[in-house]
């Protein structure tokens, strides 16, 4: 996850994650999402929440980065507790196994002020 503060030319870094961090594994999430009878269909997407690993530097989210808005985090010359008008977060993602490697591609997101 990286991202983009309002004005600045390039994004930084703030966590990288791993499905392996997951409470419930993929097999899992799937069951409990279909054994009621909800079906799935090519192309569904499931979300699987916050990915926290065991390291500061792999922490799911904003919140926990900066535990709480309470630690600032350091963006290419300016700092951020919280998103901010004009900010981009950029998801980037992919699973890999032996000899393929499936990519998420890019997800970017703007936070936009509200509407008067």
């Amino acid at each position: 996850v990286q991202i983009k503060p309002s004005g600045q030319k390039d994004s930084s870094v703030v966590t990288r994650s791993n499905l392996k961090n997951l409470y419930w594994t993929l097999t899992q999430q799937l069951a409990h999402h279909t054994i009621n009878g909800c079906n799935l269909r090519p192309g569904d997407l499931l979300g699987t929440g916050t990915i926290s690993g065991p390291e500061p530097d792999s922490l799911g989210c904003l919140l926990e980065l900066t535990w709480n808005g309470q630690k600032a985090l350091s963006l290419n010359g300016t700092t951020r507790k919280f998103l901010e008008d004009g900010d981009e977060v950029i998801f980037t993602g992919c699973c890999k196994g032996d000899g393929y490697n499936v990519g998420f591609g890019t997800c970017t997101g703007k936070v936009v002020p509200p509407r008067d």
